[in-house]
């Protein structure tokens, strides 16, 4: 985000904030003017922000009370870390989801806040009406991130990727379930794929519930993952 984070919300606040009335966020950063002109921003657009935190252990005692929709969190908070917090919220609070707002766009520390269960990643740059964006995708339920980090993670997820002939019995999907499955690899979002196979938006949300169900999974990061372990990524054969 950028100085303009202090700006009045227009037309396009006014309508981000009525879609997203009910999730909540809460603000994780170790500079409070920054954390608290970003709460500002997000209620001024209709978020819910019960709570901030400017630490790592802060962030995962206030966490587990409010258990908000969304945790936006910096990295660079000192020890324990942001990754730390990350990979307790992750583990302890499957829920609630990371939104990684970092100043840094290393690939390392990409990885590193992907690998402990953020959903997304944005770094600071962003526009307010970028970050309202990705903190209503998050909470739906969308890996979402900066502009070319997205491949960047996917390209990691097909290095680290194991035979899907590994004598286990994978789960059952059907056929539509599949399809979905491959879209979200591709990383669609769920209005995307809904367009592209000519379905409701709820009918998408119900197959990657299901999935998500069969394949034991927690969110639509770890769904990408598995789609591309097993090959599942590139367009189906003929």
């Amino acid at each position: 985000m950028t100085g303009s984070s202090s700006g009045t919300a227009g037309d396009h606040g006014a309508r981000s904030g009525r879609q997203a009335a009910r999730v909540s966020v809460m603000v994780v950063d170790d500079h409070p003017i920054w954390r608290d002109g970003v709460a500002r921003d997000l209620t001024e657009r209709g978020f819910d922000v019960p709570a901030t935190a400017g630490d790592a252990e802060a962030a995962m005692r206030i966490a587990r009370t409010v258990r908000p929709d969304v945790v936006l969190m910096d990295l660079n908070l000192g020890q324990p870390s942001g990754v730390d917090a990350t990979r307790w919220i992750a583990t302890e609070l499957p829920d609630t989801r990371v939104l990684v707002l970092s100043a840094s766009g290393e690939h390392s520390d990409v990885l590193e806040a992907v690998k402990a269960g953020a959903s997304g990643y944005l770094v600071k740059s962003a526009s307010v009406e970028e970050l309202v964006d990705a903190v209503r995708r998050t909470a739906a339920g969308d890996a979402v991130f900066t502009a070319g980090l997205a491949g960047l993670v996917l390209g990691e997820y097909r290095r680290m990727a194991v035979s899907p002939n590994d004598g286990k019995q994978a789960p059952q999907l059907t056929e539509r379930e599949t399809e979905v499955l491959r879209l979200v690899a591709k990383g669609l979002t769920a209005r995307q794929i809904a367009n592209r196979l000519v379905i409701s938006h709820r009918t998408v949300e119900n197959h990657v519930q299901s999935t998500l169900r069969k394949l034991q999974l927690h969110n639509r990061v770890e769904l990408a993952r598995y789609a591309i372990e097993h090959g599942l990524d590139g367009e189906p054969e003929e």
